[in-house]
């Protein structure tokens, strides 16, 4: 069994920054990839962004230039590194990992962008 575990949401004015983390209960280099979503209230869940276990990252046009995955082997940690939040960034982010045939999500961290 794998567990997500993501942290580092909150409140923030437009323009902010906030850095979220997603802790796996296992080596992040066992997951193919590792990604973030996002779901706003009343919205499909959406993708946000991507990084490969060889490192390659690949981010949603909405996000790009704001935000940056990266990863920490040695952690068991993937952060998302959200720049120039704006009010449209609220939602619950969630981590999602891949491992084999199975996807694994975490509980989600509210991120409420508010002035």
């Amino acid at each position: 069994q794998v567990q997500l575990v993501e942290s580092g949401g909150g409140l923030v004015q437009p323009g902010g920054s906030l850095r979220l983390s997603c802790t796996a209960s296992r080596s992040i280099s066992t997951f193919s990839r590792i990604e973030w979503y996002r779901q706003a209230p009343g919205k499909e869940r959406e993708f946000v962004a991507r990084i490969f276990n060889l490192g390659a990252t690949n981010y949603a046009e909405s996000v790009k230039d704001r935000f940056t995955i990266s990863r920490d082997n040695a952690k068991n940690t993937v952060d998302l590194q959200m720049n120039s939040l704006k009010p449209e960034d609220t939602a619950i982010y969630y981590c999602k990992a891949n491992l084999g045939a199975y996807t694994y999500w975490g509980q989600g961290t509210q991120v409420t962008v508010s002035s």
